[in-house]
């Protein structure tokens, strides 16, 4: 069976609209989850923020991210390093991933090897 890729890119200083994206991310990763699709969750660009936005017990969506977070394949390393994320990304312990080795960065997730395994969804 396919696996899906769900990308969070919104940037969580995006106000309602981030939020929204964040939150439908979560949502849909969940659904599939529940419904044993295989899945997984991935942050990237201004996205790679969420996590320590989302770790916090008080955030609104802090429980969904807890029921998903074991779908988390990990954060763009280049990303998380541009974003100023690369600190509450390794607290966090999610993986960085960097097989895709873009000059001038750390390295992104390869989106060639995600569209090989299945759809990708990006919020």
């Amino acid at each position: 069976m396919a696996k899906a890729t769900i990308i969070v890119l919104s940037d969580p200083k995006g106000g309602d609209e981030a939020l929204g994206r964040m939150f439908n991310a979560l949502a849909a990763v969940h659904d599939l989850k529940r419904r044993d699709r295989p899945v997984e969750l991935v942050f990237q660009g201004a996205g790679t923020r969420w996590i320590s936005v989302l770790e916090k017990f008080d955030h609104p969506a802090h429980v969904l991210y807890e029921a998903v977070k074991d779908t988390i394949s990990g954060a763009s390393a280049g990303c998380a390093t541009l974003f100023g994320a690369i600190s509450d990304v390794e607290s966090a312990r999610v993986p960085l991933l960097s097989d895709n080795p873009v000059p001038g960065t750390a390295g992104l997730p390869s989106v060639a090897q995600f569209v090989a395994d299945g759809p990708v969804l990006t919020f």
